[in-house]
C-alpha cells in the first residue's frame, strides 16, 4: 500500500494481426490523405506514405456489425465476462502498486479510485490485453471499408475518418514511426483503450516526465481516465446508481425507459411514475434514469436508478451493461482490498 506508480510490462513486442492489400493503391484513401495534410498543415508525402502503408484487415468490418435482430441481452452473462477472480486479483495488485497515484487522481479530479480501477480492468485487465492490431490498419480499414450493411454506416465511417485524422496529427508530432502503435480492432490504444481523439483531448502527463504514455505508464493512465470523466461532468460524491423498486399500481415503465440511459426525471417525477429509489436515492437532487438490464429470455430484467454519474461512465462506452460492469468490478476490487 502507498507505493508509487509502477510501470506495466511493455506491449510493444506483441505479434500484430496481418493485413492484406495496402491502401496506397486506393484513390479514395490518397485523396483523404491530401485533404488531411492540407487541413492539419502536415507534410503531404508523409501522410500519403503513412496511409498508403496501412493494410486492409479483412475480418474487422464484420466485427463492427450489430448482432442478429431479436438477440436477447443477458446481464448476468455479460457481467461474468468481466467480474471474476482473475480480474479482481489483478485489480488488487494494480491498486496496491499505484495507491498513491490513485489517491492523487481522486483528490485532483474527484473521480473515486474504484471507478478508475474498474475502467482499466474492464478495458484491458490492467494492460494485459491491449490489442494486437496495428492502429493505422484498423483505422484505415474502418475509414475506407466500413461495412455498408451497418444501420449507421455513413455516421460511423465519418467517425473513424476523424479518428484516423487525429491519429495522424498526433503521430506527426510525437512519434518516429506511425506504423508501430497497436490496439483494438477499432483503433483504441493503451491500458485505458483511448481512441486517438480522446488521447488528443483528455490524456495527461500525470507523472510529469515530459511525455504521455498510456501503454507502459500507469500514472498517465490513471490521470487520463480521471481527467476524461471530469471533462464529461463527473460529480464528486454522487452515487452512480441507487437500488429501485416499483409501485405497480402507478408504474409507467414505457415512459421511464423512453430516454434510455439519459437522466431525464426529477426524483419526484420518477416516483410519480412508479419507480422508487431506495435509501439515499429518495433525497437525490439531480435527474434520474431508469436503467433496465435484461437477463435473457428466462429471467426478469434487473433495474437500477441511474444518476448523471452513471451517464458519464457510458460516455466511455454507450452501454448500461458496460457501465454496470465497471461499477461492479471496481466495488469487488475495493472489497478485496479491505479484506
Amino acid at each position: 500500500m502507498g507505493a508509487q506508480a509502477q510501470k506495466a510490462p511493455s506491449a510493444r513486442s506483441v505479434k500484430t494481426v496481418a493485413g492484406s492489400t495496402p491502401y496506397a493503391t486506393r484513390e479514395d484513401a490518397m485523396r483523404f490523405a491530401d485533404e488531411v495534410a492540407e487541413r492539419r498543415g502536415l507534410d503531404r508525402e508523409w501522410v500519403r506514405a503513412t496511409i498508403g502503408s496501412a493494410r486492409f484487415l479483412p475480418n474487422v468490418p464484420r466485427l463492427m456489425l450489430p448482432g442478429p435482430a431479436g438477440t436477447v441481452k443477458n446481464w448476468q452473462a455479460y457481467r461474468s465476462r468481466f467480474i471474476d477472480a482473475t480480474r479482481i486479483a489483478a485489480g488488487v495488485r494494480f491498486w496496491r502498486n499505484n495507491a498513491d497515484t490513485l489517491a492523487r487522481a481522486e483528490a485532483m479530479y474527484g473521480v473515486p479510485a474504484e471507478i478508475i480501477v474498474g475502467i482499466i480492468g474492464v478495458e484491458t485487465i490492467y494492460g494485459r490485453n491491449m490489442g494486437n492490431f496495428r492502429v493505422i490498419d484498423a483505422l484505415a480499414t474502418l475509414s475506407f471499408d466500413f461495412p455498408q450493411a451497418h444501420p449507421r454506416a455513413a455516421e460511423r465511417e465519418a467517425f473513424f475518418r476523424g479518428e484516423l485524422e487525429s491519429f495522424l496529427s498526433t503521430e506527426s508530432r510525437t512519434s518516429d514511426n506511425p506504423l508501430r502503435p497497436v490496439g483494438s480492432y477499432a483503433g483504441a490504444m493503451g491500458m485505458p483503450q483511448f481512441m486517438p481523439s480522446s488521447i488528443a483531448k483528455y490524456a495527461v502527463d500525470f507523472d510529469g516526465d515530459g511525455r504521455i504514455d498510456l501503454v507502459d505508464n500507469p500514472a498517465d493512465v490513471i490521470g487520463s481516465v480521471a481527467n476524461y470523466f471530469k471533462a464529461f461532468g463527473w460529480t464528486p460524491g454522487m452515487p452512480a446508481t441507487y437500488p429501485v423498486h416499483f409501485e405497480e399500481a402507478r408504474l409507467q415503465k414505457a415512459l421511464l425507459l423512453a430516454p434510455d440511459i439519459l437522466p431525464s426525471f426529477s426524483t419526484d417525477s420518477f416516483v410519480a411514475a412508479g419507480a422508487v429509489p431506495e435509501g439515499e436515492g429518495l433525497r437525490h437532487k439531480g435527474l434520474l434514469a431508469l436503467i433496465e438490464l435484461q437477463n435473457g429470455a428466462d429471467a426478469p430484467p434487473s433495474y437500477v436508478a441511474g444518476t448523471r454519474n452513471f451517464y458519464v461512465i457510458t460516455r466511455y462506452n454507450w452501454s448500461s451493461y458496460y457501465a454496470m460492469s465497471v461499477l461492479d468490478l471496481g466495488q469487488e476490487v475495493k472489497a478485496a482490498m479491505e479484506q
